[in-house]
């Protein structure tokens, strides 16, 4: 635009003049449009042919030109820059930028706001000598009316930045407030997005963390003018370089799948901004998606930290609710489960008189297995030696089962002779063999509805084995000499006092019946494991054996508890309660002492010199046949007179174990 010069105006044009001025300020024009127009009314007042303002600020200085006919001019921000550092007063140019321009004389006057140099407001005319006193005293009127539009300029973007700074409050404020409402912030996630965009405006939000070893991703759009926007499922493995370790601002990186990046784009996603912060052990990463190429810059990370560290805030909040209620109700089952296991012992003791005695945590844990697989109609495995209680807790799985109200069948397959144990077990009809003069129900029959308990089923015989195994299998079974197939609905639980697994490994026990027994085993613990149940479980023993005395015991001295504490029970329950039988009657109900219990001699108890020499001479017997029949138990035992039973009690009485050469 080439700006008119003319005469100076007379007194009452002036004031017309200086009222337009106002009446520009007043305009909301933006600056660059507001400059040009008030250079065209300033040049009634002063005329010029070019005009240049520079405002200085915090981050630097903005030039605005009124350009003239052959563009804006050259170098003039320089001079100006120059009066605006040598001094502060307003002056006539000696040196005028662009003399190719045309350019001859000029002027430049300095903008004060509030006693300080807000910027400068230059002049140019191509005539020389074109101002004076007069035209320069002009112009600093004019630079007064610019300082106050400057200034209105200054409150307004104050204004603006402090109304921002509210609406970023609100939004936090409001942001905290949705997300402190639940406990799950995949509920409020679309909300979070459009309360963000408030104050970082964007398309989608994504948000990735690690649950439970894997990527979860949720997902949200804002605004509502996209409602279908691409989703990545729950779950989706993200390769670690789309996760930004920290910050990431620019183009979305591709990932995979690679049919799920090309949706990201063809809906018209092309910028974002991603932050990375923790939450406990873990990290999450928050992405701000736009359409927009360039959307984001490093002045947005601030605002996108602190969104990020709000979410992680309500996720962490999140994971201790959910830890904090899972241990509540672990805890709450807990105490369930030890009301229900006391209430099964008080139901066992009062229908069978049996008790369940124990307090060390061993024996606490037992019964809480027991408990929890009672519930069911498993198979069970009980391990442990000999007087360990198998059969009581057997019974106090089937008084806590839904057979509770069936028989329990007990069989101890090693007190049964090898050809009697299959006839035993499942019956056998008029005939069968010799002697049978009429059928009779096994007692897998007897158990119909309820449990059959078989103690020591490592004696079972390799053919009772293997119909057992079909038993399992199909649930149904033939009496001895029957043809007739029989359903069994029972329950089994089994107990051994042997390692199964090593019977398997020497051939003795099938393999596919150890695993169809063990679903759910259960280690019972030697009593020497659990040292905190020997008192509590002679207390009740000594009040179950008094009932039967004439006398009963007055109870335990000092030193006989410290006797039953030392010793090492190697027949465990049964040992403790024969001991205590033995001396109750000694002691003649008075206090049992520890020589009536006489631990300590048995204990050290030698035997004598021939019955070593015989168990020596039976052990060196054994071993030999053995390694003769290479360890076929059947055909030794027959070589040695001996039923298959009583070859086992040996082997384990001598620890008799097959060897890898034998």
């Amino acid at each position: 635009m080439t700006l008119v010069t003319g005469s100076t105006p007379s007194g009452s044009a002036e004031q017309d003049v200086f009222d337009d001025l106002l009446k520009a300020l007043a305009c909301p024009l933006d600056f660059p449009g507001f400059f040009q127009r008030l250079s065209a009314i300033a040049a009634l007042i002063v005329p010029h042919d070019e005009a240049e303002l520079v405002v200085l600020s915090d981050g630097g200085s903005e030039c605005q030109h009124a350009p003239g006919r052959n563009g804006p001019p050259q170098g003039a921000a320089c001079v100006v820059a120059e009066m605006l550092v040598d001094t502060l007063e307003p002056r006539l140019l000696d040196l005028v930028p662009g003399p190719e321009r045309g350019l001859r004389s000029g002027l430049a006057v300095p903008i004060e706001i509030d006693g300080r140099v807000a910027g400068a407001l230059a002049l140019f005319s191509r005539q020389p000598e074109a101002y004076s006193a007069r035209e320069l005293g002009y112009a600093e009127r004019v630079a007064k009316y610019l300082a106050v539009g400057l200034a209105h300029r200054r409150l307004s973007d104050q204004a603006a930045v402090e109304r921002q700074h509210a609406a970023e409050i609100e939004a936090s404020v409001e942001l905290l407030r949705t997300i402190s409402q639940v406990l799950d912030i995949r509920g409020v996630f679309p909300r979070l997005s459009a309360i963000a965009a408030r104050m970082l405006p964007h398309d989608a939000l994504v948000l990735v963390f690690a649950e439970q070893g894997s990527h979860f991703v949720q997902h949200a759009v804002h605004p509502a003018d996209f409602p279908d926007p691409p989703r990545l499922k729950t779950g989706v493995t993200i390769p670690e370089d789309f996760i930004i370790p920290d910050t990431s601002i620019g183009p979305l990186p591709p990932y995979e799948p690679a049919e799920a990046f090309d949706r990201v784009l063809a809906a018209g996603y092309r910028s974002l901004l991603s932050v990375r912060v923790p939450v406990l052990e873990q990290h999450i990463t928050l992405a701000f998606w736009s359409k927009q190429p360039g959307a984001f810059d490093q002045h947005d990370v601030p605002m996108a930290r602190r969104v990020a560290e709000q979410v992680a805030l309500a996720i962490s909040h999140e994971q201790l609710a959910n830890a904090a209620r899972q241990a509540a109700e672990a805890r709450a089952r807990a105490e369930q489960l030890e009301s229900r296991i006391q209430t099964l012992a008080q139901q066992l003791e009062s229908t069978t008189r049996i008790r369940v005695v124990g307090e060390s945590a061993e024996w606490r844990e037992v019964l809480k297995r027991a408990a929890q697989v009672a519930a069911t109609d498993t198979t069970v495995l009980l391990a442990g030696e000999s007087g360990t209680g198998k059969e009581v807790l057997a019974r106090f799985v089937h008084r806590a089962s839904a057979r509770s109200r069936g028989p329990f069948v007990a069989l101890n397959c090693a007190a049964l002779p090898e050809q009697l144990l299959e006839s035993e077990l499942f019956g056998y009809e008029r005939g069968a063999f010799t002697g049978a003069q009429q059928a009779k129900p096994g007692q897998i029959e007897l158990a119909a509805g309820g449990v059959l308990f078989l103690d020591e089923v490592s004696e079972m015989s390799p053919s009772a084995q293997a119909k057992f195994l079909r038993l399992l299998q199909e649930r149904e079974f033939k009496r001895l000499g029957g043809l007739r197939v029989l359903k069994a609905n029972i329950r089994v639980i089994a107990a051994t006092n042997r390692d199964l697994r090593k019977a398997v490994e020497r051939g003795d026990f099938r393999e596919d019946l150890y695993y169809r027994l063990r679903v759910f085993d259960i280690a019972i613990p030697p009593l020497r494991a659990r040292r905190d149940d020997i008192l509590p479980l002679s207390e009740a023993l000594l009040d179950e054996i008094g009932q039967s005395f004439g006398r009963p015991p007055a109870g335990l001295t000092r030193a006989a508890r410290d006797a039953l504490l030392g010793y090492d029970w190697p027949g465990n329950v049964r040992e403790l309660r024969n001991a205590l039988e033995r001396a109750a009657i000694l002691c003649e109900g008075g206090l049992i002492r520890a020589e009536h219990l006489a631990l300590q001699q048995a204990a050290r108890h030698a035997p004598d010199a021939a019955a070593t020499d015989l168990g020596r001479l039976e052990h060196k017997t054994i071993e030999q046949v053995l390694r003769e029949c290479r360890w076929n138990k059947s055909r030794a035992a027959r070589r040695l007179g001996l039923s298959r039973t009583q070859l086992y009690i040996r082997m384990r009485r001598y620890g008799i174990e097959e060897t890898p050469e034998g």
